[in-house]
């Protein structure tokens, strides 16, 4: 069992290969070390600036709803770690990370979104107890097919875009389309210094965009404190194991579905073949013998028989 109670009073290993080791802030265990934690509410209100295109004073006095790092972790049992506040306003903001690609990842975000917006009422309680709830997801993941890193969604009306309520917000920011920036429409969008920050994998590339943003900065000093924690290595590893190998399960059983399918496609293909030939021989007997012969010559049914002379 890792205990991590304090990551900006971890320990230190000096003198070892940790001196170079950095994490990849993508996984969701290190981004929620980085922006779940009390201490550096600073950088989660800079990174929300940017993400909901807001003033930093309208995060001031946020507060966290689900703390837990990681009180416990194993190899098949981690905590809570999507970042999860409630802004003074009561408006309630969800921030996760989604390594694992899904066709379902609009039916996912709506229902943790609904569990979200549900949860703030108890039996008895009027509706205008329910406040505004916005979920960020951030994917490793191509999912909108629009030449946008960022996208922004509400509930509208069809023909005008009338918005029908602003309770419902739901962001989408896709790491993958930060290659294709020649093409993209939102180059100018403030989050874009944060997803090139997240999606960086070199202490180089981090560097390079720390200089251009002193909250990244920050950030990237937070993540080289906590990736030379022994305890928050163990943990990382542990983590990286357990997403390589869900990653494996999955293509193992995309390739074997793949398997049956052309299996069967071919199967399909050869009876279809058959039953042609099998239907070409008995249009030409059709009037030359009856049609339960046929049938029993052909392998048809019978009632497949008697619908060629239509």
């Amino acid at each position: 069992m890792i205990i991590i109670k304090d990551i900006n009073s971890i320990f230190y290993i000096k003198g070892t290969d940790y001196d170079n080791f950095i994490m990849s802030p993508k996984i969701d265990f290190v981004f929620k070390l980085i922006f779940g934690d009390e201490k550096n509410k600073d950088i989660l209100i800079a990174f929300l600036s940017a993400a909901l295109r807001l003033n930093k004073e309208e995060f001031q006095g946020i507060e966290f709803l689900n703390t837990e790092l990681l009180r416990e972790f194993k190899e098949d049992k981690k905590g809570i770690l999507d970042v999860r506040v409630k802004t003074k306003n009561s408006e309630h903001i969800d921030i996760e990370i989604q390594i694992f690609p899904t066709e379902f990842m609009a039916e996912r975000s709506l229902f943790y979104w609904s569990k979200m917006y549900n949860s703030q009422v108890s039996p008895g309680d009027t509706y205008d107890k329910l406040k505004k709830c916005i979920t960020i997801n951030i994917v490793d993941f191509e999912r909108i097919p629009l030449d946008k890193i960022h996208t922004t969604f509400h509930i509208l009306e069809d023909e005008t875009g009338y918005k029908l309520t602003d309770v419902l917000e739901i962001h989408f920011l896709e790491l993958p389309k930060l290659s294709k920036l020649d093409r993209i429409k939102d180059v100018d969008d403030p989050i874009l210094d944060w997803l090139e920050f997240i999606d960086s994998d070199s202490k180089e590339e981090m560097e390079m965009i720390a200089e251009k943003n002193e909250n990244i900065k920050t950030a990237y000093e937070i993540l080289q404190r906590v990736s030379k924690s022994k305890e928050a290595r163990m943990a990382y590893e542990a983590r990286q194991a357990e997403i390589m190998d869900q990653l494996t399960r999955e293509k193992t059983a995309r390739e074997e579905g793949l398997k049956q399918g052309i299996e069967q496609g071919i199967e399909q293909g050869i009876e279809r073949g058959t039953n042609q030939k099998a239907i070409e021989i008995a249009k030409n007997l059709l009037g030359l013998i009856d049609d339960e012969t046929i049938a029993l010559k052909t392998g048809l049914s019978l009632e497949t028989v008697r619908n060629l002379k239509n």
